[in-house]
């Protein structure tokens, strides 16, 4: 048994890798909305935080009714209770990576738990 997992997502709308990659830990999707559009819904959580980081474009994060512009570059935390919707900007399509793990459930970073080989 091989011990990673390797996907190409191509130019799909949405891709959620949970499954294709078989993640344990947390759900990551990656989001492609065209100029002007937005995700139909306003949603929360009831234990995951988000993490979101535009990879391409720009368009706007409402949150709990606040308004954050985003560009390419940007990364941003989103607590489990926050409203959120997202939007491209109407002249620029947007493309995002979504990670959504357990608030608090980080047990330790990179440099208390990486082994060297």
């Amino acid at each position: 048994m091989a011990n990673y997992a390797k996907t190409n997502i191509g130019n799909e709308s949405r891709v959620e890798l949970h499954e294709v990659l078989g993640l344990t830990g947390a759900e990551v999707s990656v989001n492609n909305l065209p100029a002007g559009a937005g995700v139909p819904f306003v949603h929360a959580h009831k234990e995951n935080e988000e993490i979101y980081g535009v990879l391409e474009g720009a368009g706007t994060a409402a949150i709990d009714g606040e308004d954050v512009k985003l560009a390419a570059g940007d990364w941003l935390r989103i607590s489990p209770a926050a409203h959120r919707q997202f939007r491209a900007a109407s002249d620029s399509g947007i493309t995002y990576v979504c990670i959504q793990v357990k608030q608090g459930s980080l047990g330790a970073f990179t440099v208390d738990d990486a082994i060297m080989c």
